[in-house]
């Protein structure tokens, strides 16, 4: 028999042609809540609803819809269609774009069933990379959700950022964001976040997103909206999803990724969709059928077909208009609790005392906070005090509650006085 060699290595991919990668940052964070044994330990950093007692909460409308499912004797477990479940993806895009859209009404917008909002991300980049006549500069916010750095690089599109915190005001850098859209070269793709920005928290008005549609179009600007909260940031499916409607009535043509996680709950059920709208033209309706076509190419080399359960949830109550309106109401419970927390940290910091100015916490909006805590207070507040957040500052406001802000709040006034 032979032997191997004493010099042989275990495999052709050495450290330098694949080296170690860094642990994800957030789920890092994760493993190091999980291993604390500290009984007040708080846990702020992962962007997942929870109720007044800190744990997950099954929407009860999520729940009539499960029931309703198990309860269908045609129910099987058959392959869903490349382009997804055809009622799920049909109820998806009038909520997003609205019942009333143009795009709808004209046959110019398709949509894809997506491996919830990540996936349609993906999608849309990967069809940007493939299919544009020069590989366009992707514009993100800075900062911006984490992986869509990753996302984007992925598919070999060159990324760079445009303003968007004001660490002074804790709020809008709109001048900022303004002038770099304004240099941006034409057909650039500018990334924006419809609602609930992740990870600021700070949207821009109703005027302010009408004057960036303006230059975006007057500079010729491909808008693509990554929508991950819909309902989630005011209560208000309609309210949210504002600035889509808007970019859609100008006669943009652009793309949006939705995700049903956070306002259904539907976390590890990965439902989400993917919609591409042409702009108003002759042979719109011949356009979108081409592009549907080669998204259909990428879907299948990438996922063949997308997963059925959570669409099938979502689905139920998209197109009941009871269980729609309940939907509604829970929606209005999880942003609700949110709000009130706000005002909790608010009111319990200035009770303190607490040096600064705290009106960024309550003018913020959405799941998560920028709460202008720098690295070393952040690392005070986890090894001190056991609170975990990422390490700019940012909390997920679910992970608070009636048990916990009070303890909260004298850990950043702690930190804000010692660090």
């Amino acid at each position: 028999m032979g032997s191997i060699g004493a010099t042989a290595a275990p495999t052709r991919f050495d450290e330098n042609v694949c080296p170690q990668a860094a642990e994800d940052p957030l789920f890092g964070l994760m493993a190091a809540y999980k291993r604390d044994s500290f009984d007040k330990k708080v846990d702020l950093g992962i962007g997942a609803y929870r109720d007044n007692n800190a744990k997950p909460w099954v929407l009860p409308v999520v729940k009539k819809a499960d029931d309703l499912l198990r309860e269908d004797p045609n129910l099987n477990h058959e392959y869903l269609p490349i382009a997804g479940l055809v009622d799920f993806t049909n109820a998806a895009q009038k909520l997003i774009l609205g019942p009333e859209s143009p795009a709808i009404k004209d046959g110019r917008a398709t949509s894809f069933q997506t491996i919830s909002g990540t996936g349609a991300v993906h999608l849309g980049a990967l069809f940007l990379s493939k299919f544009s006549e020069q590989k366009p500069t992707v514009y993100l916010s800075n900062p911006t959700w984490a992986n869509h750095h990753q996302i984007f690089s992925n598919v070999g599109l060159q990324i760079k950022t445009y303003p968007y915190f004001d660490k002074k005001t804790k709020g809008l850098d709109f001048n900022g964001m303004m002038a770099a859209i304004k240099e941006a070269p034409s057909n650039s793709v500018i990334v924006l976040h419809p609602c609930a920005h992740n990870p600021t928290g700070v949207d821009p008005t109703e005027d302010q997103w009408k004057q960036i549609a303006a230059l975006m179009k007057e500079r010729d600007l491909f808008p693509f909206l990554d929508c991950a909260y819909q309902g989630f940031a005011t209560g208000s499916l309609s309210q949210d999803n504002f600035a889509i409607r808007h970019f859609v009535e100008q006669g943009f043509e652009l793309c949006t990724s939705q995700s049903f996680a956070k306002n259904f709950g539907l976390y590890g059920e990965r439902a989400g969709v993917f919609h591409w709208v042409v702009a108003p033209a002759p042979g719109a309706q011949d356009a979108v059928k081409r592009l549907a076509s080669q998204l259909a190419i990428l879907q299948r080399s990438e996922i063949s077909n997308p997963p059925a359960y959570g669409a099938r949830i979502a689905s139920k109550v998209l197109n009941d208009p009871k269980l729609f309106a309940e939907w509604e109401e829970d929606l209005r419970t999880m942003s609700g609790r949110i709000i009130e927390m706000r005002k909790a940290v608010k009111a319990e910091l200035e009770k303190l005392n607490t040096p600064g100015n705290w009106d960024h916490i309550t003018s913020q909006i959405g799941m998560f906070s920028f709460t202008g805590l720098t690295e070393p207070q952040v690392k005070a507040m986890q090894e001190k005090h056991h609170v975990y957040m990422t390490k700019n500052g940012r909390i997920s406001m679910a992970g608070l509650n009636t048990g916990n802000v009070q303890y909260f709040a004298k850990a950043v006034d702690d930190v804000v006085r010692n660090v």
